[in-house]
């Protein structure tokens, strides 16, 4: 089992893990879908590494 990084919700500093709150986009962006307050904040560009 992976131990993934926990995120804080800047909205309601709830703490989940990464895999739970995070979803990729085709386009290399980042989805970020707080499930505690319904916090969302699209479109988190990433290094395309």
């Amino acid at each position: 089992m992976k131990a993934f990084p926990s995120v804080i919700c800047p909205n309601c500093k709830t703490t989940e893990h990464m895999d739970q709150v995070l979803t990729a986009q085709s386009n290399q962006n980042v989805i970020y879908r707080c499930d505690s307050c319904g916090f969302s904040l699209k479109n988190i560009p990433t290094k395309k590494g």
